[in-house]
């Protein structure tokens, strides 16, 4: 649909869209305050500083409404497995861990992270680094800190930490990117996770987890150490229920509340290894045709701690297990 407009009412309709899609940081906002003044007392940060970035910050329409949709709460998990294993995305990890063979195996051999988890994670978050969010993450973080109420305490701790980032790294906080909810570079760290899990694995002095790929595959498995990572230890297992099942089927959870005995006990069958004491928790996913069950155990558990998603982590498992078999059969 064509709009007209008559002359000299243009400059009044841009304003109107353009207030409807950012709306710049107000600093004298009682609660915009309040964090200038919290900043300033408790990390003795520049008032100045702080206010001139804060001025340059845009809240925005589309932040809000992207954050009141993710996948997670709409897909079931064959439809959400379809958006990340997928050919084309199989294709791309294989080049990658071709590309990286060896900053691959080093920092595998040193953490006792898996590769497969290591490339899975950056192939689900971005692709490998072709998707990484062109939010600037001063807006991101500005925008659901003060105009998202139902989680705005998460995010107002978030801004804070990218507040303390900026001056810990000599970051331009105006030119930080990142995902409508303020997850940066390829992948994907909200400011907290940045400043306690980044590494500089190169030693050049820098965390860089936009544009050096060693440090962002370093800064991944840290992450995973730091969560309790158990090396060559199983992730999930597919599962049925057999005819003793005798449970209720439970809700999808990132915590498990049963263990390998218990769950056998209640007539559910899978493969593991782990000994009967071990936790472990019955998914109760839906595929194409119908109910999948999975148990996850202490790895899978881990992997949600990097996204507080089920669907996640599994899809994150299989890449990394597709990714794996395409490149032996490469090799072999």
């Amino acid at each position: 649909m064509k709009l007209i407009v008559k002359k000299g009412i243009v400059p009044a309709i841009i304003l109107l869209l353009t207030s409807q899609a950012a709306l710049a940081v107000d600093i004298e906002r009682p609660e915009v305050k309040s964090f200038i003044d919290s900043m300033v007392e408790k990390h003795s940060y520049d008032r100045a500083k702080l206010e001139s970035v804060l001025v340059q910050a845009e809240s925005k329409e589309s932040i809000l409404e992207a954050i009141a949709r993710p996948a997670e709460r709409t897909l079931q998990w064959h439809e959400y497995r379809d958006i990340f294993i997928t050919k084309e995305r199989i294709a791309a990890g294989t080049a990658f861990w071709k590309e990286h063979d060896s900053e691959l195996r080093r920092i595998s051999d040193e953490t006792g992270v898996s590769i497969e988890i290591l490339i899975g994670i950056i192939g689900v978050e971005t692709y490998y680094g072709r998707i990484t969010g062109n939010y600037r993450v001063l807006d991101a973080l500005s925008t659901l800190a003060f105009d998202y109420p139902p989680r705005a305490k998460f995010f107002l701790s978030e801004l804070e930490q990218f507040m303390l980032l900026v001056r810990e790294e000599d970051m331009q906080a105006t030119e930080a990117t990142g995902s409508y909810a303020g997850a940066m570079g390829r992948p994907q760290f909200m400011p907290s996770s940045y400043r306690a899990y980044a590494v500089d694995s190169t030693d050049d002095g820098k965390r860089d987890i936009w544009e050096n790929w060693s440090d962002v595959i370093g800064s991944v498995a840290n992450y995973f150490v730091r969560h309790g990572w158990q090396t060559n230890a199983q992730v999930v297992s597919t599962a049925s229920l057999g005819d003793q099942w005798n449970g209720e089927t439970p809700e999808n959870t990132l915590q498990p509340s049963a263990t390998v005995t218990s769950l056998s006990h209640q007539g559910v069958m899978f493969s593991t290894d782990l000994a009967g004491d071990q936790e472990s928790q019955l998914l109760p996913l839906v595929g194409d045709d119908g109910e999948a069950p999975w148990v996850g155990v202490h790895n899978f558990f881990v992997i949600t701690r990097y996204n507080r998603s089920v669907m996640y982590a599994l899809a994150v498992h299989q890449l990394g297990q597709e990714i794996a078999a395409e490149v032996q059969r490469a090799e072999s």
